[in-house]
């Protein structure tokens, strides 16, 4: 679709209500609504971000994150560390539910430019003597490799250096280097903003960036038709300067240094030292560039091992075919071939075939015999359930734009948002799966909802409270505020919960799935097998493992490296082919078990496909290991263990309930053709 056509479009319409509106003002409102959705449709490029059109000589304002490091995955605080604060105070930007859990700390910062106005050699503030606490503080940030963010107009600063004739970027800069024992701190910023001209004037629309919000202006103001810019880009290059002394006596903050500063980014000169100052300073320049503003997050999500994604969709789809071959056999030689010669022989027969009846007809009275914790079964399967659905449409989303790394924290926000909704098809689901196992029996379905509302939120809750008191301990803003967790367990317990029993009400009410067959009140022995079947339970999860462990490297390098991850597209097509192979792994695995005259398959169904959750959580260790070699402490590792094993279980639950459902249906399908008495 052409957006630019659309765009126009749209502000054609837009420009002939506005030319009418003193004549018709009762049209207010329809001009006011054609204007957002022209604007709908203009932001769609990238969903969560609207143009800020500048004028020149408007102020622009750097804010600050949180200090990152990938090698102790423990943010802090920009303003833990002694760095120049802004002189109207501290402040914190509005930051929604996914910022916080995601340890995002937005505050204000004392740089500040004009737009269009080149500054060189501005003095920001120098610091007090660094106390030796303070001097122990930054250096051991040094150490750790900390990064400083910052933002201008949503964009995070982002910064180029050479590496074997490449050019390669990172996102924010970091805090300092080491060199022969001596500490040197980066104390002087080169911005440089790349601008485009504002080119839709005389165009009445919403405009904000997150930082700001302007409302829709009058119409025909004098300022819709001042040209103006906006920022495409924001890269910064830090050096350290050593300044003179007796030059810093009399600057007060925002003045100009008297003397040039040479930024050279391979030159460090500012050591730090104890009950020494630091200071610090700045220079910006503008460059008018012809990115457009759609294209201005190119530099940062741009797809990176495009190959290897479609490798990964590849050998996925390779995977598929096999298995869906092995599926095809059974159906078509096996057991069509099978229920068809039973059909075609009379009563006589058909009692004598029963006399030699062997393999999964066997235990046509005892397959659906109810399995061992039935409740426990039904509850993972609706957990199961809830998640697999809130991943898909979270994920669906974000591969459409509407959870772009633009809008920080929207993607985390949704999840929890679609986690919540989908309570209602948790408890149906789990509900109804109770009542076909008790044979229509509705004791006990509210305390399967109760279960289902509470087993995997309660198990995030646990492992989160516990991770939480190691962040608290470091003073981490990772770590999630009182205020906040209250706020989790009020949307748990008056959204979720709710929407559970609601679901779980809807399916007690819903006729119960009849078994085809009848079962036998006393079990089938099962024969003694050669090897144990649980080795062949757990050795299926290498299957769905292989479809996904390349896409895994990716978000994994998202989560821990700090690499923007985008190609959702991807992630949902992965998805897809995951539940198909995990259905079409269960389904073989069921198959071969009542083969052998083994009547057990719902939990072996379950996890058949849920052990690729095992697998996962070893190539997270893997990962620990040989590709995050600088993670450095305990309390570190022990974050990345418990938010792996977080991960692990909700990936188990999802794919634990594709093969249990596929297999049902199976077995279902199976014997309902089976006419044994």
């Amino acid at each position: 679709m052409n957006f630019h056509a659309l765009f126009n479009f749209f502000e054609s319409i837009n420009i002939m209500h506005l030319t009418k509106m003193k004549i018709f003002e009762k049209f207010k409102i329809w001009s006011l609504l054609i204007c957002v959705i022209s604007q709908l449709g203009h932001g769609y490029y990238l969903p969560g971000s609207y143009p800020h059109k500048y004028v020149v000589g408007d102020q622009l304002s750097v804010k600050v994150n949180s200090l990152t490091s990938i090698d102790t995955e423990i943010p802090f605080s920009y303003y833990s560390l002694p760095f120049c604060k802004p002189p109207e105070g501290v402040k914190d930007s509005a930051e929604n539910l996914g910022e916080l859990l995601m340890g995002d700390r937005i505050e204000n910062s004392p740089y500040k430019f004009k737009m269009h106005a080149n500054q060189t050699e501005i003095f920001l503030c120098q610091t007090k003597p660094l106390s030796s606490e303070e001097f122990k503080l930054l250096t051991s940030r040094i150490d750790e490799m900390y990064q400083v963010n910052v933002i201008l107009d949503n964009l995070p600063a982002i910064r180029y250096t050479r590496k074997d004739n490449f050019l390669v970027r990172w996102t924010g800069y970091p805090l300092g280097i080491k060199v022969q024992d001596t500490y040197y701190v980066f104390n002087h910023l080169k911005f440089t903003v790349l601008v485009h001209k504002y080119e839709e004037t005389n165009v009445a629309s919403v405009m904000g960036t997150g930082d700001a919000a302007e409302v829709i202006p009058s119409v025909n103001t004098p300022e819709s038709d001042i040209p103006g810019y906006i920022v495409v880009g924001f890269e910064v290059t830090p050096c350290s300067v050593q300044h003179n002394a007796q030059s810093l006596k009399n600057l007060k903050m925002y003045e100009k240094y008297p003397s040039t500063i040479a930024c050279e980014s391979n030159t460090v000169t500012m050591a730090i030292k104890e009950n020494e100052p630091v200071a610090f300073s700045y220079e910006v320049s503008f460059v008018e560039s012809d990115i457009k503003w759609p294209s201005r997050w190119d530099a940062y999500l741009k797809m990176e091992g495009a190959k290897v994604h479609w490798f990964s969709i590849l050998n996925s789809l390779m995977v598929i075919t096999f298995l869906a071959g092995i599926v095809l056999v059974i159906f078509l030689r096996t057991v069509r071939r099978d229920l068809t010669h039973y059909e075609e022989l009379d009563k006589e027969a058909q009692a004598q075939m029963n006399e030699e009846l062997s393999g999964w007809k066997l235990v046509v009275s005892d397959v659906f015999r109810i399995p061992t914790y039935p409740a426990l079964l039904c509850v993972m399967v609706g957990d199961g359930v809830q998640i697999l659905g809130m991943a898909m449409v979270t994920i669906l989303f974000a591969a459409l734009g509407f959870m772009s790394p633009a809008s920080r924290g929207t993607l985390l926000t949704g999840m929890l948002f679609f986690y919540m909704v989908l309570g209602i098809l948790a408890g149906y689901v789990a509900v109804r799966l109770w009542r076909t196992i008790s044979s229509g029996d509705q004791k006990g379905w509210a305390s399967v909802c109760w279960k289902v509302a509470c087993f995997f939120p309660g198990i995030a809750f646990f492992i989160l409270f516990i991770l939480n008191f190691l962040l608290w301990g470091s003073h981490s803003t990772g770590a999630i505020p009182f205020s906040l967790f209250v706020i989790l367990i009020l949307l748990w317990f008056c959204v979720s919960v709710p929407l559970t029993l609601v679901g779980g009400y809807f399916g007690a009410k819903a006729p119960h799935i009849e078994y085809p067959v009848r079962t036998n009140q006393i079990p089938r022995e099962i024969p003694a097998q050669k090897y144990p079947s649980w080795l062949l339970v757990l050795g299926a999860g290498t299957l769905p493992f292989g479809t996904l462990f390349i896409e895994l490297f990716f978000i994994m390098s998202s989560i821990w490296m700090g690499r923007v991850y985008y190609v959702f597209g991807f992630l949902f097509i992965v998805l897809i082919l995951l539940v198909v192979v995990c259905a079409e792994v269960s389904l073989v695995l069921t198959y071969m078990h009542l083969c052998v005259e083994d009547w057990r398959w719902w939990w072996k169904s379950f996890f058949a496909s849920g052990s690729v959750a095992l697998y996962i959580f070893l190539y997270s260790i893997n990962y620990l290991v040989f590709d995050l070699k600088s993670l450095s402490g305990p309390v570190s590792a022990t974050l990345y263990l418990g938010y792996s094993l977080f991960m692990v279980i909700a990936i188990m639950l999802a794919t634990g309930t594709v093969g249990l459902l596929s297999s049902f249906w199976f077995v279902h399908y199976l014997f309902s053709s089976v006419k044994l008495d």
